[in-house]
């Protein structure tokens, strides 16, 4: 039976029901998913969503940073976790959305995780139960396996933590502007009326990273966004102030272990 895409929003957002309910609609992307960027401005779930790009780019915004998905990488959101999402490019994917209870022995914080053939093919199969009012045993059993896939699935770099002290969110907010700026961690503070030192230890006590390393990955997002648009390689070295395209595939191949045309078409083995 066919269902509008109201009617499963709605059935989605029941916490009674099944206690794991699979979607699936990679090669469909079309109608509002075929736009260049599309944005869903803050909200919440009440069931933990867990979901992975098969096209196209997501980027997911929190109160604690950013999470960047591209291709054949799949982001965890607990339940109740606010969040925008952004969408560039052509989008499909798949994915589940699963009850608080269930979903227990997940990570309490929002992810990116790599995925696996197994975790493709169980979630493929369980998107044929999407209507169901209850799991019989058999699919819980398979429920279980997906979880315990997800729960063990390998985290990737590509999150992008906001500093809160003001000075800084300034300078992280300068930097996501005009990523091509070149300007050094002493440039930077004189800019924002802060010491180096300040700004060096603040930076790392709020992110985690340096500055140095919080700047790439900001660049490294920004970069991800471009590719995924169809933006050639050299024209987003350019963009992002590295001195030749050879220096900014030698950066991506450093953080993610393919080149840029690779990293994009590499599926993700088990």
């Amino acid at each position: 039976m066919t269902r509008s895409k109201q009617e499963l929003y709605e059935y989605i957002e029941k916490i009674d029901g099944p206690p794991l309910i699979a979607y699936w609609n990679e090669g469909e992307a079309t109608g509002e998913y075929s736009q260049d960027t599309h944005t869903y401005d803050w909200h919440s779930h009440v069931r933990g969503q867990f979901w992975c790009v098969e096209s196209g780019l997501v980027q997911v915004h929190t109160s604690r940073g950013s999470w960047l998905l591209p291709p054949h990488r799949a982001g965890w959101m607990p339940a109740g976790e606010m969040h925008k999402v952004t969408l560039s490019g052509v989008m499909s994917g798949w994915g589940v959305f699963v009850t608080p209870e269930v979903s227990q022995c997940l990570p309490h914080h929002p992810c990116v995780i790599g995925t696996s053939p197994l975790l493709r093919e169980l979630v493929h199969r369980a998107s044929s139960w999407t209507w169901e009012t209850r799991l019989s045993e058999r699919q819980e059993r398979v429920m279980t396996v997906l979880l315990d896939e997800i729960r063990h699935g390998s985290p990737e770099p590509l999150y992008l933590p906001m500093p809160l002290d003001r000075r800084l969110h300034r300078i992280a907010q300068a930097v996501l502007e005009q990523p091509q700026d070149n300007r050094s961690l002493d440039e930077w503070a004189a800019w924002a009326g802060l010491s180096p030192r300040t700004l060096s230890r603040l930076f790392r006590t709020e992110t985690a990273l340096s500055f140095a390393q919080w700047r790439q990955q900001a660049r490294l997002s920004k970069g991800l966004e471009q590719l995924a648009d169809g933006v050639p390689v050299a024209a987003v070295a350019d963009s992002l102030g590295y001195a030749s395209t050879s220096a900014f595939i030698a950066m991506f191949r450093r953080s993610f272990g393919y080149p840029p045309a690779r990293y994009f078409g590499q599926r993700v083995a088990a």
